[in-house]
């Protein structure tokens, strides 16, 4: 087996985000797998070791003080608390995650503009996910 074809074919699916790759030829076969969020799972751990800032000079992550599930307004016919690109003052509710059928309204820690919403209504988070990011 030579290995180092074999390093260069996972990088080669991994740099392509493939989620499964074959190859064969002759006698050689090789074939990966891998779960879709892979790259992102990646790119987290090598940021892990950075602040805030350091990441993202300017924004700030948003992150969920606990597992639940999240949801952008307070019911289904309701509209959202906030949107992207709306100003937001620290204190505002930003959205609810409900866990263990309690509804807990999550608020802005920092007054900004929010710049993204990382998670769809209505999806499980898990603690320290990235809920919003606000430029500062």
């Amino acid at each position: 087996m030579n290995f180092e074809r074999l390093k260069t074919f996972i990088n080669l699916a991994k740099e392509t985000g493939a989620t499964d790759l074959t190859y064969e030829s002759g006698k050689e076969k090789y074939s990966v797998s891998f779960q879709q969020n892979i790259k992102q799972v990646e790119c987290e751990k090598q940021l892990v070791t950075l602040t805030d800032e350091e990441k993202l000079p300017g924004i700030h992550e948003i992150k969920s003080p606990f597992v639940g599930t999240f949801y952008r307004s307070s019911s289904p016919d309701s509209d959202p608390y906030i949107t992207v690109g709306e100003k937001v003052s620290d204190g505002k509710v930003l959205c609810i995650i409900e866990a263990m059928k309690i509804m807990n309204e999550i608020e802005s820690e920092v007054s900004g503009e929010i710049l993204e919403i990382c998670v769809e209504n209505e999806n499980y988070v898990e603690f320290g996910q990235t809920l919003f990011k606000v430029k500062v």
